[in-house]
């Protein structure tokens, strides 16, 4: 191994909730731990203000002044990266992408690939339903947890 690429596993364990991680490649065993640290902040408390009498006989809340809550759509589920990695659409540049906005997938199909490690990923469906958005681009490098497809479920 090169030191490129161990400085690319030690990045890779910076940025994923790993607190431990060791490979072996080559007769060379590397192994990097990544300590815990819990950071505390202090907020200060609000100080206390007197209501006055005309503030008082106000409405608590107006239902015109409060922003609205977003809607919610119930069918919609997201996919995201299991693996800090490279994203990939499709098996190779010249092939078409395994999935497009309106695709319909199955549980189990392949939907994408993760480049981790020189090691290629398949990403497959956990849940039937139709693609809505692609959240990153191709080549895109991704963080684990972060949003690949939004998919309406059927």
């Amino acid at each position: 191994m090169n030191l490129k690429e161990i400085k690319r596993l030690i990045a890779i364990v910076e940025e994923s909730k790993l607190s431990h991680f060791s490979i072996e490649s080559d007769g060379t065993k590397i192994e990097i731990k990544k300590e815990n640290t819990t950071v505390v902040t202090q907020v200060a408390a609000p100080q206390m203000t007197t209501m006055l009498p005309a503030q008082a006989a106000a409405p608590i809340s107006d239902p015109a002044s409060t922003p609205s809550e977003p809607v919610v759509d119930k069918n919609l589920k997201t996919i995201t990266a299991q693996m800090v990695g490279t994203f990939y659409s499709a098996p190779n540049p010249e092939a078409d992408p395994y999935v497009s906005i309106g695709s319909s997938i199955k549980s189990g199909q392949t939907i994408c690939v993760i480049e981790a490690m020189k090691l290629f990923n398949e990403i497959e469906a956990e849940f039937e339903g139709t693609i809505e958005k692609i959240c990153v681009n191709n080549a895109d490098p991704v963080e684990y947890g972060q949003d690949l497809f939004i998919v309406r479920v059927n």
